[in-house]
């Protein structure tokens, strides 16, 4: 089995993207995606470097985009949630243009803070940077949770 092979395989099993998973799953109220494989709900995230070629350097970004971006730090969110019992509160403040801020807050703690760019360009070159960089997200909460645990349980 290749590196690449590999890497995707072992990404299919990372806890992050478990979690997003449930996510995307809790949204089909109707079964829509029943038949769909868990990770085909993924395949919107993941963009080549030619797709993202392709996409205009300014742009707006549509409903779905911004869906789909919320629903990726829902799955932070709620993976923060599951590792320090604190529950966390995702806030998106966007233009239309595709340039904003994400903020995941914790008790009076921002516990991460992202700055947005470019989000009609969101994706990740595979499965595997996906979970990587979703994973960085949560352990980046986890550890300032664990800095100001006592702002973060206020």
């Amino acid at each position: 089995m290749s590196d690449a092979v590999e890497l995707e395989a072992n990404a299919a099993e990372a806890p992050f993207i478990k979690e997003l998973i449930k996510v995307w799953r809790a949204q089909d109220s109707h079964g829509a995606w029943d038949n769909k494989a868990d990770l085909a709900l993924l395949d919107e995230y993941i963009l080549t470097k030619e797709q993202r070629r392709a996409l205009p350097i300014v742009g707006d970004p549509d409903p779905e985009t911004l869906w789909r971006l919320e629903l990726y730090y829902n799955a932070i969110c709620l993976s923060i949630e599951r590792a320090t019992g604190v529950m966390i509160t995702p806030m998106m403040k966007m233009s239309h243009e595709g340039f904003g801020r994400m903020v995941l807050i914790g008790g009076r703690l921002i516990v991460v803070n992202k700055q947005l760019r470019d989000v009609h360009r969101f994706g990740f070159d595979s499965l595997a940077k996906l979970a990587e960089e979703g994973q960085k997200q949560v352990q980046a909460g986890i550890d300032m949770i664990a800095q100001f645990e006592a702002v973060a349980r206020y």
